[in-house]
């Protein structure tokens, strides 16, 4: 999900510059840098960036410069400043106190001044707003899609990968019983001759440890979580947080078959698919 956009717009009387960031995030996590007129549009401001770009870690900031002499983008209510002024220095020499700050004081009461871009001009300038960020949005998105474009690709050599190293398990998993299985013939043959012992025990305990040593069930369930992936990769909209979860589902087949095989070369292909799959889990953050 990192992306970036720009837009602007320049004319005689306003010039605006709007500026989209995005980075990872599971969520989305806006944050909103604008003029104080504009205040009362971040609802507005916030549905707009949300149904665009969805998730993400994204910072939008707006530059709204009105230029010499245009009309200024908030009202000035003249008599009220001099009413507030007026009581305020009154105030301030009742008690002895210092006028420096009373003009600022007087400017931020409330109802002084109030915000234009709700008529005449200010609704104007708005629409104007609205329209160059809705601009950098969309160049935002545009940079995302081209990112996700090259990402589908790296996913793609992922997996097969993950695939040829699936496709080698396979391979050498009869070597590896064959193996098992010569070992226990050559380790308990001279034992079983010298030794009394139960036929069925025995039997009951071989099979007890095959089922431990067995990786069919994780070497099934591998391909097809790795067919899953690939669907989800191809269809659909949104599939970010699901190839996330599949990859989990990856990781831990493929820990279990390192841990249950005990066999050096399958363990190398182990070693190989974690490493392929931790690029997966790295970049599924990077898709909505």
């Amino acid at each position: 999900m990192t992306g970036y956009g720009i837009a602007h717009f320049d004319n005689d009387v306003v010039a605006i510059s709007v500026e989209v960031k995005t980075l990872n995030s599971k969520f989305l996590d806006l944050t909103i840098r604008s003029p104080r007129q504009l205040a009362d549009k971040e609802i507005e401001i916030r549905n707009l960036v949300t149904d665009r770009l969805e998730r993400g870690k994204v910072n939008l900031s707006i530059d709204y410069q009105v230029k010499a002499g245009a009309e200024l983008p908030i009202a000035i209510n003249e008599e009220l400043f001099v009413s507030f002024f007026e009581k305020y220095s009154a105030l301030a020499h009742r008690v002895g106190a210092g006028t420096e700050d009373v003009f600022k004081l007087a400017l931020q009461s409330p109802n002084v001044s109030t915000s234009n871009v709700e008529s005449g001009r200010g609704q104007e300038d708005w629409d104007l707003i609205k329209g160059v960020m809705l601009e950098a949005i969309e160049n935002c998105d545009r940079f995302r899609q081209d990112e996700g474009s090259t990402l589908y690709h790296k996913f793609e050599e992922n997996i097969r990968l993950l695939e040829q190293g699936l496709e080698q398990v396979k391979l050498e998993e009869p070597r590896r019983r064959e193996k098992i299985i010569g070992k226990i013939r050559g380790n308990f043959a001279d034992w079983v001759e010298e030794n009394a012992f139960d036929p069925n025990r025995f039997e009951q305990e071989l099979i007890y440890y095959f089922e431990k040593v067995d990786i069919t069930e994780e070497i099934v369930r591998l391909g097809t979580h790795l067919a899953y992936f690939r669907e989800n990769l191809s269809t659909g909209k949104g599939q970010g947080k699901k190839l996330g979860f599949i990859s989990q589902e990856l990781g831990r087949e493929i820990n279990t078959i390192g841990s249950k095989a005990n066999d050096a070369v399958i363990q190398r292909q182990v070693i190989l698919m974690k490493d392929e799959l931790e690029k997966i889990k790295e970049q599924a953050l990077n898709i909505l």
